[in-house]
C-alpha cells in the first residue's frame, strides 16, 4: 500500500513539473514585476472606421489555457465600456491574446485593458479612423530598431507625442542575428536572446518576447496605434520568396519551414490582422495608407550584381503579379487626396557613391522592370499626389521620384517627376557614422546629392537616428525628421533635422 501511494505522489510531482511554466532565465530578468502577468505591456493596431485590434500577452505560471478578460471604454476611468470579453490564451499561440474588436465609431478614442483574475494589465490608448471632417493626419514613421546598437529612445519620443492618428513601422522589427553578429555590445550592455541566430518558432518567440519587455517600446505600443509590416530581418537577411542571403538549407534546414515559423511569431507578436499582409487604411476623403508587402508575396531573388540577367528578366519581380494588380487598383481607384505607400525599401534610383558600393539592388534598384512598370501606370492613369514612405536604409532621404533622373526631368522645377518618396532612418541601427569618421560622411552627403550623382534627390542625413513625421492637410504635405541627441543612455532630447514640403498636385519638394 505505501508503494502505491509513493508512487502516486511522485506521478503528480512529475505532472506538476511538466506543467509548470518556466519563462527563461534571460527574460525573466527584464520583468517589472508591478505589470505581472502582463510584463510585455499592451498594443493596438489596424485601426478601421468601425474596430482595432488590441494585443497583450500573458505570462502564465503553468502550461495551462488562461482565462483572459478584457474590456473596451470611452473613458479611462471604465465608467464608460462598449466592448468587453474574454479569450483563452494558450502555448498554441505563445500565450498571446489579440483580439478583433468590433463595433465602434469612427474617429474616436478608446482605453482598453486586460485581467486575468484580480490582477490588471496597463491601459492602453487607441483610436478609430474617422471618416468625415478630417482636416489633417500625422503619422510617425519608423523601421529598423537592433536591440544591441543602444536604447529605444526614438519609442520614448513617439510615445511621448499627443498628436499622432497612427505609428507606420516600415519592418526589421526585430533582427534575427545571434548576439555580437550585428551589434555593438562592448559599447551596449544590451545583448540579444536567444544567443543564436534564429531559425525556429521558439528562437523568434524569445526574441519578440525580449523586444516587447523594452520600457521604450512597451510605451510607444500602449500610447499609440501601429500600422505595421514586415521586411527581411523579421525572417532573414535579404530575404525572398524562397530563400535569403542569411539563410543556408544545408546548415539551417528548410526556408519554408523557417519563413513560416517567422511569421507565425509576427502575428502572434504584433497587433496586426491575420491574413494577406498588403493592405490599406482609408482616412475619409484625405488619405489612403497603402502598404506594401515586398519580402514574401511576390519578390523573387535578389540580382548578384548589375550585370546578373535576372535582374532584366521578364518574371523578376518585387511585388508580385498578384499584388502589383492590387496596388494597381487601389491608386487608380482612390479619390482621396493623397496616396501614401508604405514601402520597405527605397523605390527611386539611387546610387550611393561609396567605391565598394553603388547600387543596392536589394532595393527597388535590383527590379528596373518592375518599378518602371509601376511608373508608367501611375503617369499613364494620372494617379496624382503619391507619397513613398521607405524604411531600410538606416538613412533619411526625400527624392522627387522618376523612373529615369537624368532624362525627362527637371531638377529646378521637378517636371518629370511621377511623386515623392521620404525616407525614415533608423530607430538605433548602424548607419554610416558607426563605420565612418562624421567629417567623412558629412563630406559623402553633399557629394551625393550633386546633380551628377543624384539630381531627384532633395534631402540626405546618413547619420542620425531617429523618426519621419508625416503631416498630410488638404493642400500640402509635411515631412520631418527627428533625430535623438544620445542613444548610449536613455534619453528624452531630439532635434528637428529637416523639414519637406510638396503641394497637392504637383512633385516638386522644397523647404521652408
Amino acid at each position: 500500500m505505501r508503494s502505491i501511494c509513493l508512487f502516486l505522489l511522485f506521478a503528480a510531482v512529475s505532472i506538476t513539473a511538466c506543467n509548470t511554466y518556466q519563462e527563461p532565465q534571460e527574460i525573466s530578468t527584464l520583468f517589472n514585476q508591478d505589470l505581472a502577468p502582463f510584463y510585455h505591456g499592451v498594443a493596438s493596431g489596424d485601426p478601421q472606421t468601425d474596430r482595432v485590434i488590441i494585443w497583450t500577452r500573458v505570462t502564465p505560471e503553468t502550461n495551462e489555457p488562461v482565462n483572459v478578460g478584457w474590456r473596451v471604454s470611452e473613458s479611462k476611468s471604465f465608467d464608460a465600456i462598449v466592448r468587453e470579453g474574454e479569450y483563452s490564451a494558450s502555448h498554441e499561440k505563445d500565450f498571446t491574446v489579440k483580439i478583433d474588436v468590433d463595433g465602434l465609431e469612427p474617429g474616436k478614442q478608446y482605453f482598453y485593458q486586460f485581467t486575468v483574475g484580480e490582477n490588471k494589465s496597463i491601459i492602453g490608448k487607441t483610436k478609430t479612423i474617422a471618416t468625415t471632417d478630417i482636416d489633417s493626419l500625422k503619422f510617425a514613421v519608423v523601421s529598423c530598431a537592433n536591440y544591441e546598437f543602444g536604447y529605444f529612445n526614438t519609442y520614448e519620443m513617439i510615445a511621448n507625442r499627443k498628436d499622432l492618428d497612427a505609428v507606420l513601422h516600415l519592418g526589421d522589427y526585430i533582427y534575427e542575428y545571434a548576439s555580437g553578429k550585428y551589434g555593438d555590445t562592448t559599447k551596449f550592455d544590451r545583448r540579444n536572446y536567444p544567443n543564436k541566430e534564429l531559425i525556429e518558432l521558439d528562437d523568434y518567440r524569445k526574441r519578440y518576447s525580449q523586444y516587447r519587455l523594452d520600457e521604450d517600446l512597451r510605451k510607444v505600443h500602449q500610447n499609440h496605434p501601429f500600422i505595421t509590416i514586415w521586411d527581411d530581418h523579421e525572417i532573414a537577411n535579404n530575404s525572398y520568396t524562397t530563400g535569403a542571403e542569411n539563410h543556408q538549407d544545408s546548415l539551417e534546414g528548410s526556408y519554408a519551414i523557417r519563413s513560416n515559423a517567422a511569421k507565425q511569431a509576427y502575428y502572434e507578436w504584433l497587433p496586426v490582422r491575420e491574413g494577406k499582409m498588403y493592405r490599406s487604411f482609408e482616412f475619409g476623403d484625405l488619405a489612403k495608407v497603402i502598404m506594401l508587402e515586398e519580402r514574401l508575396e511576390g519578390r523573387t531573388i535578389i540580382p548578384d550584381s548589375l550585370n546578373d540577367p535576372q535582374r532584366t528578366a521578364e518574371n523578376h519581380s518585387m511585388l508580385g503579379e498578384v499584388q502589383m494588380a492590387w496596388l494597381q487598383k487601389e491608386l487608380a481607384d482612390s479619390t482621396t487626396s493623397w496616396k501614401l505607400i508604405g514601402n520597405q525599401v527605397i523605390f527611386s534610383y539611387l546610387n550611393w557613391g561609396w567605391p565598394n558600393f553603388k547600387i543596392n539592388l536589394d532595393a527597388w534598384d535590383g527590379y528596373p522592370a518592375e518599378r518602371a512598370a509601376l511608373s508608367s501606370f501611375i503617369t499613364d492613369n494620372e494617379v496624382s499626389n503619391v507619397v513613398f514612405v521607405t524604411g531600410d536604409t538606416h538613412s533619411s532621404w526625400a527624392f522627387e521620384v522618376t523612373d529615369d533622373p537624368f532624362n525627362n526631368y527637371d531638377s529646378i522645377t521637378g517636371d518629370g517627376a511621377i511623386a515623392v518618396e521620404f525616407g525614415t532612418t533608423s530607430i538605433n541601427s548602424s548607419n554610416s557614422d558607426e563605420g565612418n569618421p562624421i567629417d567623412t560622411v558629412l563630406a559623402h552627403e553633399r557629394k551625393i546629392m550633386s546633380n551628377d550623382m543624384n539630381p531627384h534627390m532633395k534631402f540626405t542625413n546618413l547619420h542620425d537616428h531617429g523618426y519621419l513625421l508625416i503631416t498630410l492637410f488638404e493642400g500640402q504635405a509635411r515631412a520631418q525628421w527627428y533625430y535623438m541627441q544620445d542613444l548610449a543612455v536613455p534619453s528624452t532630447t531630439e532635434k528637428l533635422g529637416n523639414e519637406m514640403y510638396v503641394d497637392l498636385g504637383t512633385t516638386r519638394l522644397y523647404s521652408k
